[in-house]
């Protein structure tokens, strides 16, 4: 790597992410009716108060600015905002708004999430997403979400990894809404595709020309058997649909899946040409892919095939495939934000390296023209990591779960001598 390619630019964007459910504490929603019925893989998890961030966000806002971060992602729970069907709580979006603002004063710029997986209570029994009417409803709640960002610059996400709520709580019914229909997983992708078409729209025509797209989680996939065309035939099929089909969505106005025997939606969209201002990234690991003789016909493997180690939530750790990952979305010819990458170590001894290696793959995309703006690692502090419960630990800051004690691990000097001074540096 040349000297000028360990450098970002000034105007680089280094941050932070987190998620409303995740963090913020005392949220009753679709999530925490799934604990309680003990769905979870620890049964008797619950979320709880998470880690406080409602009560405690200017602590966690100066925590991220002690390291050097200049945004700092959050989600918008919809089900502090509209707990009952067409009631919206004053209170929720004051609050929300105070919030904001103050991550404004601490000299964070908002990325707002309007969607990151979890939903109120009465949505998945009166409007499901495989329903229409799940996209009005969804247009009623980002236009009341868009007037929270006023005067903000805020950059907005309409929702986070969609595509992982459909193969989690579509297709295998592991999350909630529990629901394992192939038929019914294409009619949710495509309303979901609609809402946020019209979430967009809401946006733009409170707050004017805003900055909106989606975050898209996309694994880097091999073929578990080299040698197996049908191991290699799952790889092209599920990379398509699984990373793809819904960034092309918003690209083209198309909407194609071809996964056979499992999900096939061919959908056109007019309206969803062009509807996102930037590619949104979330990159963790690399998935083997193998054929089995029975439905959905894929099995899921994460092999470590570099001696690094899996991480402790049992991923591959493979930067290699971040640097194909952003190859990938140059394609679609929009900015792009990774809007999460982390790693599960408990320990805190692997994330500075872990650190320093993906954001070597982020240098090397932009040094092939990719146009990658910023990078927000996630996540600011160890939370809630849905089936996982509480065992993972992603922060940069690790949190005591009883005392609710915030303490920086190794990789908050490390992610803020890179964010500050502008240089890639190799971890001590």
């Amino acid at each position: 790597m040349r000297t000028s390619e360990r450098t970002f630019p000034a105007d680089f964007t280094f941050g932070v992410a987190t998620s409303a459910y995740q963090v913020e504490g005392g949220i009753e929603n679709d999530w925490a009716e799934w604990e309680r019925a003990g769905r979870l893989k620890e049964p008797h998890a619950r979320c709880g108060r998470a880690v406080d961030h409602w009560s405690r966000y200017e602590e966690d806002y100066r925590l991220a600015t002690a390291v050097g971060a200049t945004a700092f992602r959050i989600s918008l729970e919809w089900a502090r905002i509209e707990p009952e069907r067409g009631r919206f709580d004053e209170a929720a979006l004051e609050g929300y708004r105070e919030r904001l603002l103050k991550m404004k004063d601490h000299g964070l710029t908002p990325v707002v999430t309007l969607h990151h997986f979890t939903h109120p209570t009465w949505f998945h029994r009166e409007t499901p997403w495989h329903q229409p009417e799940s996209v009005e409803v969804f247009r009623r709640y980002s236009r009341r979400c868009a007037a929270l960002l006023e005067g903000l610059d805020a950059r907005v996400i309409t929702f986070n990894e969609p595509m992982v709520l459909l193969l989690g709580g579509y297709l295998q019914g592991a999350i909630p809404p529990g629901i394992a229909d192939g038929a019914l997983t294409m009619k949710a992708l495509e309303n979901l595709v609609r809402a946020h078409v019209v979430a967009r729209r809401e946006v733009g025509e409170t707050l004017g020309r805003v900055e909106t797209g989606i975050s898209q989680n996309m694994l880097a996939f091999a073929p578990d058997r080299w040698w197996n065309p049908l191991d290699r035939a799952l790889v092209r099929l599920g990379g398509q649909a699984y990373n793809h089909a819904f960034h092309e969505a918003l690209s083209t106005g198309k909407l194609r899946v071809n996964m056979p025997g499992v999900a096939t939606a061919r959908v056109d969209i007019p309206e969803a040409r062009d509807s996102a201002e930037f590619v949104g990234v979330n990159y963790y690991s690399r998935a083997h892919l193998r054929f089995v003789p029975r439905p959905p016909f894929i099995e899921f493997k994460y092999r470590d095939t570099q001696g690094r180690g899996l991480t402790d939530i049992g991923w591959e750790d493979w930067p290699e495939g971040f640097l194909q990952t952003l190859r990938d979305v140059k394609r679609y010819g929009k900015p792009v934000w990774i809007t999460e990458n982390g790693i599960d170590d408990r320990s805190g001894t692997r994330r500075p390296q872990y650190l320093h290696t993906h954001l070597t793959q982020v240098l090397a995309a932009r040094a092939e023209g990719v146009d990658v703006q910023g990078y927000l690692y996630w996540s600011l502090l160890d939370n809630f990591e849905w089936l996982e419960g509480w065992g993972p630990r992603f922060g940069l800051y690790h949190v005591d779960f009883d005392t609710l004690e915030r303490r920086p691990t190794p990789a908050c000097d490390y992610f803020r001598q890179v964010a500050t001074g502008r240089k890639l540096v190799a971890p001590l």
